[in-house]
């Protein structure tokens, strides 16, 4: 089964999940992609892998159109239901894959994607296809989980994601996010990393983890190599939960 089908079959069965996701929905990144972007009111914008929808209606106040993006269409269903509710008229949907995208060139003032490309098989054709993508200027805002530049701390991080959920391909280091845009063209004007705080159960239940592989990923946690554990961070709940530490970056550019 390639990856593309198992995006498709992961996020299709989770989808209302994700709706309420409060890492997803809420999180710190959104008005922090906001800020920094600047996003005017004339602008055409593009979010990749929506999910949820999350981020394109962050935009959507912001700029004249948004078209919200997904490979899952049961994600794109939760979206639109979300944009009724939220009474957002300026974003539309469209099925798509985030590394063949079905738009002209030179189309998009801004085009972004947030907590996703570690799902995608190639992160450099996806963002070739971005600045493909993008109007001479436009700006390009991606925000995902991101590893150390350990590569055994890397490595186990990533190795601690798949289990979790096997759609996952690799979270990049900062460094190669830094390659990949140099690569497309894109130039790189600012990038910043940020620890967030997951809740370990939580986390399981957007993927829907039964008991026994929970307890498989709270023995990786605490049984971590030292750059691994210095990452995670893990750190008992008074509930009986647990809390552990990821890094999201985030990275925008121009063409």
């Amino acid at each position: 089964m390639d990856n593309k089908t198992l995006v498709k079959q992961q996020f299709g069965a989770n989808a209302a999940a994700y709706a309420t996701s409060a890492v997803h929905a809420k999180g710190a990144s959104l008005p922090r992609l906001i800020e920094l972007t600047r996003p005017q009111a004339g602008w055409h914008a593009l979010d990749i892998a929506t999910g949820a929808g999350h981020t394109a209606f962050a935009f959507a106040p912001h700029v004249a159109h948004v078209i919200a993006s997904d490979l899952t269409p049961e994600m794109l269903t939760v979206a639109e239901n979300l944009a009724k509710d939220k009474g957002l008229t300026n974003v539309a949907f469209k099925l798509a894959d985030a590394e063949s995208l079905p738009f002209e060139g030179n189309t998009f003032d801004l085009v972004t994607c947030r907590i996703a490309p570690h799902h995608f098989s190639d992160i450099d054709q996806f963002v070739r296809e971005c600045a493909r993508a993008l109007k001479p200027g436009g700006v390009l805002a991606i925000v995902d989980n991101i590893v150390p530049t350990d590569p055994e701390a890397a490595a186990y991080i990533n190795a601690f994601e798949k289990f979790r959920d096997p759609s996952h391909v690799r979270c990049l280091s900062a460094e190669e996010w830094a390659d990949s845009y140099e690569q497309a063209g894109i130039t790189l004007t600012h990038a910043e990393e940020a620890k967030k705080a997951m809740d370990f159960e939580a986390w399981c239940n957007n993927m829907n983890i039964s008991t026994e592989n929970r307890e498989v990923l709270r023995g990786r946690l605490h049984d971590a190599p030292a750059g691994a554990q210095a990452f995670f961070s893990p750190q008992p709940k008074g509930d009986g939960n647990l809390q552990f530490m990821l890094s999201e970056g985030i990275f925008i550019g121009r063409k």
